[in-house]
């Protein structure tokens, strides 16, 4: 077993690349031949993969999902995820860090999380295909600051692209637009603040609205409590935690907030069925 860190490691983007982004074209079988991107890791910006032929089988945060073209797969910068293997897997991939996205588009992108693989039509993946292919060419021409900018345009154009394939596969009916929109700026919040804030009032008061209605548009829109989301986030954090760093349980408590440490073991035994260690052991054998 390789030896575990401290910390989930970031992949930053390495040197030489366009000033805060990265595109790759290329063809891939087997198993994966670069150590940074088979370890589980994060990366230092907002990732996309377009799989064009093939399949590669990927692990995003304890889930192992087959992406088979044609498709599009988007990570945010906090799922924590691993390359499995490839099948005959022609396929494009970009990164973007965050202060190079246009505000309206880091709203949305933000938004989205987690998604899964999107399924495209041979249509709309030829229109991404000529679009990736307009960038990495764009990407090669660097002499100039006029083709950085253009680059950093047409990346900004994929990725609201890819936000509004995503957008158009979960519309919901009209009647549960007003949910969804409250179950959005929930989550938002949760996001930005799991680690401090466990009340669902206080998230009720962020967004100026009763706990009664918050948590009918969550439960309607998610199918779960904002209370069963608040504990799902945090243990989700928690399993990233454990299995990837060397952390102890009561470190990873405090860390997510929880000065009472036996009140953490019961909420992660309640929300996964297995007490902190046992995951551990388990999903590293």
């Amino acid at each position: 077993m390789a030896k575990k860190v401290q910390d989930i490691p970031v992949n930053i983007l390495p040197k030489g690349t366009s000033r805060g982004i990265m595109m790759l074209r290329k063809y891939f079988d087997g198993y994966p031949d670069n150590e940074q991107v088979r370890r589980s890791h994060r990366d230092h910006g907002y990732t996309f993969i377009l799989q064009e032929t093939g399949i590669t089988h990927i692990e995003i945060d304890f889930q192992t999902y087959s992406i088979q073209a044609p498709a599009i797969i988007y990570l945010h910068p906090n799922q924590v995820h691993r390359i499995i293997a490839f099948e005959k897997a022609e396929l494009s991939t970009w990164i973007i860090e965050e202060e190079h996205l246009h505000p309206e588009y880091l709203k949305m992108l933000n938004n989205l999380v987690p998604v899964s693989a999107l399924v495209l039509s041979n249509e709309t993946l030829s229109i991404l295909s000529q679009m990736v292919a307009v960038s990495y060419t764009l990407l090669t021409e660097l002499e100039a600051n006029l083709y950085h900018n253009t680059l950093k345009e047409s990346i900004n154009t994929l990725a609201a692209f890819i936000t509004s394939l995503y957008q158009a596969q979960s519309h919901l009916p009209e009647n549960h637009n007003r949910f969804n929109i409250v179950a959005r700026a929930f989550g938002k919040e949760l996001e930005l603040r799991y680690k401090t804030v466990k009340r669902p009032a206080l998230y009720a008061d962020f967004l100026n609205l009763s706990v009664s209605y918050l948590n009918e548009c969550v439960k309607i829109a998610t199918g779960q409590s904002i209370s069963n989301n608040i504990h799902q986030r945090i243990i989700l954090e928690a399993k990233r935690l454990l299995y990837h760093s060397d952390k102890s349980v009561k470190e990873i408590a405090n860390e997510l907030g929880y000065d009472d440490y036996s009140y953490f073991i019961r909420l992660f035994v309640k929300v996964t069925g297995s007490k902190p260690l046992h995951f551990r052991r388990k999903n590293r054998e």
